[in-house]
C-alpha cells in the first residue's frame, strides 16, 4: 500500500489510541511487523502543546520507519497550525481524527461528533491539505448514528479535497465500542472513493482480518484493541495474509523477553514513578489469558518500584514455565 511518497512494508496497521501508542509502543508494534504505526491523538490547541504530556506524545526521537502523527480539534485553522508544527517535528504523515467516540473530545466538537457537520469537515481537511507538504489521512467512524451512517458522503468530500488515505472504524459515534463492528459501510465507502481504504474494527485474529478485506475490498486492515498486550498480531496477520499459514503463538521465553523489554522501555521514557503507574495496564493486556482471577494483577499494580516490577514479571514467568512442564512431562 501506498500512502503519498511512501511505499508501506504490508497492509496492517497500529491505530491511534490516547495513552496506548506512545512511543515505546509504537517501536515495539513497528518492530513486530506493523506496516504503519499512527501516534497518540494531539490536540491542535496550542496552550497545551508545552504540557508534560504533550511534549511526550510530541516524541519521536529514535523512531525508525514512516512518522504518522495524529492531530484532533475543531477550528481549520488551529488544526492547520496543529500540522505545521508536528510536522517541524518531524512528523511525514498528517492524520486527522474523526473517528474518537470519547465525551470530552465530542464536546468539543472535535474527534467522531465533526461527522454531523459535512461542511465542517470539508473546511478542516482542505486547511490542514492546504498547509502541509506531506501527506494528509482522517480516520472516520461510520456516521454518527445508526440513522445517520453519513460515511460515504464523508469520504467524497475527503477524496476531494486531497486526503490521501481514510481509515473507517466499523462503528457510528453512537455506537461507542459496543456490539460489533459493521463493515457493509466500509465496503460502500471503498466502492466510492478512489482512494486507499483502511478497514478497522474487531480484528483480533488473522483470520478476521483476512474476512474484513475480503469483505470490504479495503486496501488494508488497521489494529486497534486486539494489539494491546498482543504485539504478535502484525506479523500473525501479514504471514497468514501471505501464506495463508498460521503461525504459532508466541513462547513463553518469548512472551516474558517482549514484555519486560517492554515495561522496561515504559519505564525510561515516562521516569520512574509516572513509568511504573502506565506499565501497570500494558501488563494486565498481556496477562489477561493467564491471571483469569486477577490475582497477580492486583500484588502488581501495587508495586511501586522498576526493579521490583520486572523481579515480579520474572517471577511469575518461572511459574507459568514451571506449570507447562508439568503439564508436559506425563505425556513426554
Amino acid at each position: 500500500m501506498r500512502i503519498g511518497p511512501y511505499n508501506l512494508a504490508n497492509n496492517v496497521m497500529l491505530a491511534p489510541m490516547a495513552g496506548v501508542t506512545d512511543r515505546p509502543f509504537r517501536q515495539l508494534c513497528a518492530r513486530m511487523g506493523a506496516g504503519l504505526v499512527v501516534s497518540e491523538m494531539l490536540s491542535s490547541n496550542p496552550r497545551v502543546w508545552h504540557t508534560a504530556k504533550s511534549k511526550q506524545r510530541m516524541d519521536h526521537t529514535g523512531e525508525t520507519g514512516i512518522r504518522s502523527v495524529q492531530i484532533a480539534g475543531s477550528e481549520p485553522e488551529l488544526m492547520a497550525q496543529a500540522a505545521q508544527m508536528n510536522v517541524e517535528n518531524g512528523a511525514q504523515i498528517i492524520d486527522i481524527n474523526m473517528g474518537c467516540p470519547a465525551k470530552k473530545v465530542n464536546k468539543k466538537l472535535a474527534g467522531s461528533a465533526l461527522l454531523q457537520h459535512p461542511e465542517q469537515v470539508e473546511q478542516i481537511v482542505k486547511a490542514v491539505v492546504d498547509a502541509v507538504d506531506v501527506p494528509v489521512t482522517l480516520k472516520i467512524r461510520t456516521g454518527w448514528n445508526p440513522e445517520n451512517r453519513n460515511g460515504v458522503h464523508i469520504a467524497r468530500i475527503a477524496e476531494q479535497n486531497g486526503i490521501q488515505s481514510l481509515a473507517v472504524h466499523g462503528r457510528t459515534r453512537a455506537c461507542m465500542y459496543k456490539g460489533n463492528a459493521e463493515y457493509d459501510t466500509i465496503k460502500a465507502i471503498k466502492q466510492s472513493v478512489s482512494i486507499p481504504v483502511v478497514a478497522n474494527g474487531d480484528i483480533c485474529s488473522p483470520q478476521q482480518a483476512k474476512f474484513v478485506l475480503d469483505k470490504t475490498g479495503a486496501d488494508a486492515v488497521m489494529i486497534g484493541r486486539g494489539a494491546q498486550g498482543n504485539p504478535w498480531i502484525f506479523k500473525q496477520i501479514t504471514h497468514y495474509l501471505n501464506t495463508g499459514e498460521l503461525l504459532p503463538p508466541p513462547s513463553l521465553d518469548e512472551q516474558r523477553q517482549v514484555l519486560r523489554e517492554h515495561v522496561a522501555n515504559v519505564h525510561t521514557f515516562y521516569g520512574e514513578v509516572t513509568g511504573v503507574r502506565i506499565a501497570r495496564k500494558h501488563v494486565g493486556w498481556y496477562l489477561e489469558q493467564y491471571d483469569t482471577d486477577r490475582q497477580f494483577r492486583r500484588v502488581f499494580n501495587a508495586i511501586e518500584e522498576e526493579r521490583t516490577q520486572l523481579d515480579a514479571l520474572n517471577t511469575y514467568f518461572d511459574t507459568l514455565q514451571e506449570s507447562e512442564t508439568r503439564q508436559i512431562s506425563p505425556a513426554a
